[in-house]
């Protein structure tokens, strides 16, 4: 029994002191062994098992994977003036563990470092660059542009489209000021055993004061483009509405103009037939027209006073037997 137990507590103090003078390299590690706080021999880069001796060395692990660099949002100036929030990140890895152990400790060391490197590098491309420089890249074609501007007549239209596409032409662009900041920090970082990989502008918007200024001038200028549109389509509608009356007006006359025409030879159909009748029997003819004018003017109330000489009373004294 004392010697399993002997055996057991050989085991646990080989294994303890495997673990003292032993450790594990991670595949997205690399580190560097230091005794008494001084780097010793070369960093370990590769993935695996290594020896140490216990007590006396110490192991520091660093990242060997890309790392992100995440700026914090600046208020920054361009060469025109114009005050701007610049929002900023980057990539980076640990190039030389020993001379980033020896530079900056530790991560939290080369975040802080990063900071100043890259935010004052942006500061200074910037400031050295104007506003459109740094929000547009490339210059393309301002298609949105061109159904707004412009004035009544046709040739103005392009006149002022090519204006506001000049305005707005740059040589530099967005992605060349990123260049530019990563390159300068490239070059500070040599020392630190870091290497930035990539540099990018997360975001880009005015500071309060001036955004607020803009937007009115963005309201004033739709206001101004609906009210263009609205004279346009107040034209139209005058327009079109002027046609309509002179067309209804046409349409009218003609009608018109048909009607009496119709009108007219109904009249002189029924003058022919009146006089064709008359000519047939005068005597008759006349005597159906003066029925028809007692019936219409005399009724049940009506009291007639005939003359001897009445159309009449001469037809009724001829109608007696």
């Amino acid at each position: 029994m004392r010697r399993i137990s002997a055996v057991v507590v050989v085991l646990i103090a080989a294994i303890i002191g495997f673990n003292l003078c032993t450790y594990i390299v991670d595949e997205s590690e690399q580190v560097v062994i230091t005794q008494f706080g001084k780097p010793i021999g070369e960093p370990v880069t590769e993935p695996g098992l290594s020896f140490k001796m216990p007590f006396v060395h110490t192991v520091h692990r660093f990242d060997k994977r890309f790392l992100e660099w995440d700026g914090e949002r600046n208020q920054l100036p361009t060469r025109d003036k114009r005050f701007i929030f610049v929002d900023t990140y980057a990539r980076w890895r640990i190039s030389d563990p020993l001379k980033f152990f020896q530079r900056l400790r530790d991560e939290r060391g080369a975040q802080s470092r990063l900071d100043d490197i890259l935010d004052g590098e942006t500061r200074n491309v910037i400031a050295r660059h104007d506003l459109i420089e740094v929000v547009r890249t490339s210059n393309r074609e301002l298609a949105a542009d061109e159904e707004v501007v412009g004035g009544v007549d046709a040739g103005s239209e392009e006149d002022d489209a090519d204006l506001r596409q000049r305005d707005f032409e740059i040589s530099v662009g967005r992605e060349k000021l990123a260049n530019e900041v990563l390159a300068a920090a490239q070059g500070r970082t040599d020392d630190l055993g870091i290497e930035i990989l990539d540099f990018q502008f997360k975001r880009i918007n005015y500071v309060d004061a001036v955004q607020a200024e803009v937007f009115s001038r963005m309201v004033s200028e739709r206001k101004r483009i609906a009210e263009q549109f609205r004279s346009e389509g107040a034209g139209q509608a005058a327009r079109i509405n002027g046609e309509k009356e002179r067309e209804l007006a046409r349409i009218t006359s003609e009608a018109f103009r048909q009607a009496e025409e119709i009108r007219g030879a109904a009249d002189a159909e029924a003058a022919r037939v009146y006089a064709d009748a008359y000519n047939a029997d005068p005597e008759f003819y006349a005597f159906v027209k003066s029925m028809e004018t007692y019936r219409a003017t005399v009724d049940n109330e009506t009291t007639l006073v005939l003359g001897t000489e009445g159309e009449l009373l001469r037809y009724l004294e001829d109608a007696t037997p």
